[in-house]
């Protein structure tokens, strides 16, 4: 385009060739290419001779530098090149916002700029205006997708508008001529040579195609750009300049006035307009308005509300919206153009008709395909809009045909339709249907062109917010797959969580709350916080978690086991903090063993007073940061105390001390509750009401039961195959004493197996085995050789094999774990029913 239209164009007055542009000249365009950091990547000859700056000084650097809009008027005393016209803030969307990309739609408008002297590049300034200052139309068209993925920017400068008039050029000609691409005039003599021509200029454009262009162009009476055969966008901006036929009709009447002996009217220049333009401005300003009213937020049914309100009853008295059925499920759809099985859902439906009337006979909700002799499959296939001027009783009769049992004739015959596809990327993700009803004017031409922009930025806003709200439900599965479900009893201890998602754009996080079970009766918890927010805050959780689980498994002490989470991070990237507390709760030796890695501490309510207290501990830096030691402390505890732990996003708010949050949490965790889960509901009640919360929260407490000493019983067995029958023994004496005689025979069986594996298998250490009386019966077998046992499959004649599967057979759970000193497998059986 930039080829073409400098090659074709002889140098302009503002170019200082000082030669008349006539009727078959142009005025040349500075042609601008800004990447999507806001840099040149193309300035074309024209920039340089509009602007003053060479190529080599302007590719790398930033637009906005190079194109600084000044924001002033013309001089007081200087008159307006074209008449009269508002200040430069009403004429369209400011250059900068095309330029910083806040700006996803095509958009034009005239502009003062400040530029480098022009007698530095041999170009003498032109007549009448500073020396450093440039009026100029520009266009600007974001050519790849929502914002400035890439943006054309295209320029002409005023002075070459007015040189043409000084010489007796009709303004309005050399105003078209300006255009993007190309601009005719209903009575210019070359149109089909310009139609043969373009190819020449485009060579992408086939004949066929520049001939439609060229009659388009010829219908509308305005400037039309075309960057491809399938995207058209029609720029037609209020710039104050007055269309050719309207100055024509105004001479016409100044001469017959003085021929008559009339005196000359004074017209003013909206007076002077005709319908047309008056026509054009009304559309610009409907869409300038309507661009501000939709797109306020990500959310996907409120997107589709705004755009349905915008259109009625300004453009249309009913608009009915409709989705690919996958894009209302947030799902993805398989590429290629929908066909007759395409269901669509009836998302919305606008109108100014009496209540009820169009609720009852195309409820919102309803989903289905649409035959392909319809308007609606040929705008959903061609992604075209279709413009039916009367809706006939044979088309009504048509379309009725789709809705069982319900005769929609009487809502849509004799009204005026027209239909234009939502869609963004090349895909057409819906349609609206929009109706006028028979008094009103019907939809013509320039409705088409206008509906087509205003689905098309409507397109990319319910795109925007089908993304996010397809990322945001991955996101948030992935981190509901991740959260454990943590059963409320565990050996000794009653457990209660809350994950809370954050709001707007935090609603998916980092945040993890676990808790794993260990030798000896004991229970890990872990409360963690990745931090930042999305879908990889919420797979690094994972990972972590995932992480957590498996070296508590292997029994490692708190600090250790923060040391290796933190080596971990490291080796996953170097992107990603994290913040967690490590607790292994003893219910039989009543005590927390703890380790933080930044977090927040945790509160501990004692059961006694009900007197809370934040945990003094060691703080350690977070996980990630590496090169760091961490610290684990040991805290007494009492049967009854309870411990809470939580993430930052629970007592941290903008603006207030964090130490706020932490008071409130101790304050709130002391109250006292019917259960573990109305005392949880009661801090999140007295912190989630301050206001201001953008975070993920995760929330674990625990009430520290304890296991009474009377429930435990220990052994230590020597390593002879001897000792076995006196474990059996003791099992089943303990069980009788305990009152659970019913379970003493499958104990002993189990018990005997262990034991003799253990004692075949240690070195020099002693068996160790335990029975455990809680909500259920357990049993550990603990010796000194680090190797797991495996479940084998054993044949009939083999001696070896059977034990673990006897174990697996009987138990209500069973497994292995390693310690610092070797390895405890363990069982546990249901108690029985009292």
């Amino acid at each position: 385009m930039d080829r073409g239209t400098e090659r074709d164009a002889p140098p302009s007055p503002a170019a200082g060739n000082g030669a008349p542009a006539g009727h078959a000249g142009r005025v040349p365009l500075a042609v601008v290419v800004v990447d999507r950091d806001g840099l040149v990547s193309h300035w074309s000859t024209g920039a340089r001779r509009l602007f003053g700056v060479a190529k080599d000084e302007a590719i790398g650097h930033p637009a906005v530098d190079l194109l600084p809009v000044s924001g002033a008027l013309p001089d007081e005393d200087e008159t307006p090149l074209y008449g009269p016209y508002a200040d430069y803030g009403g004429l369209g969307p400011d250059l900068e916002s095309s330029l910083g990309g806040r700006l996803s739609y095509p958009a034009a408008g005239r502009a003062r700029l400040t530029v480098p002297s022009r007698s530095e590049m041999g170009v003498p300034p032109p007549e009448g205006w500073g020396r450093n200052r440039v009026d100029v139309l520009w266009w600007a068209y974001p050519l790849v997708g929502p914002g400035y993925e890439r943006l054309l920017v295209l320029a002409a400068d005023t002075a070459g508008l007015r040189q043409d008039e000084a010489d007796g050029v009709d303004g309005d000609m050399a105003f078209e001529r300006i255009a993007p691409g190309f601009a005719l005039h209903t009575d210019f003599p070359g149109a089909e040579e310009l139609a043969r021509r373009l190819p020449e200029i485009l060579p992408s454009m086939s004949v066929d195609e520049s001939a439609r262009i060229v009659a388009q162009v010829l219908e509308l009476g305005y400037p039309v750009l075309e960057f491809s055969q399938n995207d058209r966008v029609p720029v037609t901006p209020d710039w104050g300049v007055p269309r050719r036929a309207e100055r024509r009709a105004r001479r016409e009447r100044a001469a017959r006035a003085v021929a008559e002996g009339l005196p000359v009217p004074q017209e003013t220049a909206d007076e002077g307009e005709d319908l047309e333009y008056a026509a054009v401005r009304e559309h610009l300003e409907f869409l300038n308005e309507v661009s501000g009213r939709i797109g306020t937020s990500l959310d996907l049914s409120r997107t589709i509300i705004e755009v349905s309100k915008a259109v009625v009853p300004r453009f249309t008295d009913v608009a009915g919206t409709y989705l690919r059925e996958q894009v209302v499920a947030g799902e993805g759809f398989p590429d290629g153009v929908p066909d007759t099985t395409t269901m669509w859902h009836r998302v919305a439906v606008e109108h100014t008709d009496e209540p009820g009337r169009w609720d009852d006979v195309v409820p919102v909700g309803e989903a289905m395909p649409f035959p392909a002799h319809t308007p609606f499959f040929q705008c959903m296939t061609s992604g075209e809009p279709v413009l039916v001027p009367r809706i006939s009783e044979e088309m009504g009769h048509a379309i009725a045909a789709q809705f069982e049992k319900r005769d929609i004739r009487p809502l849509i015959t004799g009204r005026s339709m027209l239909v234009v596809p939502l869609k963004a990327r090349n895909v057409v993700l819906g349609f609206m249907i929009l109706l006028r009803h028979p008094e009103r004017p019907v939809f013509n031409d320039m409705d088409r062109v206008t509906g087509a922009e205003l689905a098309a930025r409507a397109g990319l806003v319910l795109d925007n917010a089908r993304m996010y709200t397809y990322q945001e439900s991955v996101a948030e599965t992935l981190q509901d797959s991740m959260l454990p479900h943590i059963p409320p009893r565990m050996a000794g201890c009653d457990i209660a969580t809350r994950y809370l998602p954050g709001t707007l754009l935090g609603r998916v996080g980092g945040d993890w709350f676990d808790s794993v079970k260990l030798p000896g009766a004991r229970t890990a918890l872990v409360v963690g916080d990745v931090m930042g927010h999305g879908l990889n805050s919420a797979a690094m959780m994972g990972q972590l978690r995932t992480a957590v689980q498996t070296m508590a498994a292997l029994d490692l002490p708190p600090a250790q086991l923060l040391r290796n989470l933190d080596d971990l991070a490291q080796r996953l990237g170097d992107n990603y903090l994290a913040t967690c507390v490590y607790a292994v709760y003893d219910p039989i030796a009543s005590e927390l063993h703890i380790a933080n890695a930044g977090h927040i501490p945790p509160v501990l309510v004692r059961a006694e007073d009900g007197h809370s207290e934040l945990l003094d501990l060691p703080t350690g830096a977070p996980i990630g940061v590496g090169g760091v030691p961490f610290e684990a402390v040991r805290v007494r505890v009492e049967p009854g105390d309870r411990l809470v732990m939580c993430t930052d996003g629970l007592v941290e708010v903008r603006g207030e001390d964090i130490g706020v949050g932490l008071a409130t949490l101790s304050e709130s965790a002391a109250h006292p509750a019917a259960s573990m889960d109305d005392a949880c509901d009661s801090i999140i009640r007295a912190l989630n009401t301050r206001g201001g919360r953008k975070d993920d929260v995760a929330l674990l407490m625990a009430r520290l039961n304890g296991i009474e000493t009377d429930d435990v019983a220990e052994w230590r067995i020597t390593l002879d195959p001897i000792e076995v029958p006196r474990a059996r023994a003791a099992v089943r004496e303990q069980l009788h004493d305990w009152g659970l005689a019913k379970l003493a025979d499958n104990a002993e069986l189990m018990v005997s197996e262990l034991v003799t594996n253990a004692v075949r298998h240690s070195h020099s250490r002693p068996v160790e085995l335990r029975l455990v009386r809680g909500d259920t019966l357990l049993c550990e077998v603990e010796d000194d050789d680090h190797e797991l046992p495996t479940l084998l499959s054993a044949g009939p004649t083999d001696e070896f094999g059977r034990g673990l599967r006897v174990v697996s057979t009987l138990a209500r759970e069973w497994g292995t774990s390693r310690t610092k000193t070797g390895k405890t497998v363990w069982f546990e059986l249901t108690l029985p029913r009292r």
